[in-house]
């Protein structure tokens, strides 16, 4: 492993056995996994993709700070959902906090996450020169 590489978990319950951790610093850049609204082990805003999406992010948020980033150094981010018809309401949670960075971002329909109540999945790549 690279001297310059430091990872931190979230203590959820699939890192261990998936094999991979919430947030990757690399030198300058910053990965956080895809994310989704799982707080304490419940998926929070069952059935309401906006609200899922918004702790999704806030989620990525505490992720970048632990690595030294913000998000005003996204530049990358990929929404995952489960209904395209929900399209407008993820884009607009995620305009609530990147309108004004706008980072690349793609948005794609998938046939289901981890877990059936999940409705979003959020991750995103920063660069944050340290």
């Amino acid at each position: 492993m690279s001297d310059n590489v430091e990872r931190w978990g979230s203590g959820g319950p699939w890192e261990g056995v998936v094999g991979y951790s919430r947030v990757v610093r690399a030198g300058d850049y910053v990965h956080v996994a895809g994310t989704t609204a799982t707080v304490d082990g419940q998926v929070v805003g069952k059935g309401d993709a906006a609200e899922q999406a918004r702790v999704a992010l806030r989620i990525i948020g505490d992720a970048l700070a632990r690595a030294g980033a913000r998000f005003d150094q996204v530049v990358r981010s990929r929404m995952f959902v489960v209904d395209i018809d929900d399209w407008e309401d993820v884009g607009k949670a995620h305009g609530e906090v990147f309108a004004d960075i706008r980072p690349v971002s793609t948005m794609v329909e998938v046939s289901r996450l981890i877990d059936p109540d999940h409705l979003v999945e959020i991750e995103v790549d920063a660069y944050s020169p340290q």
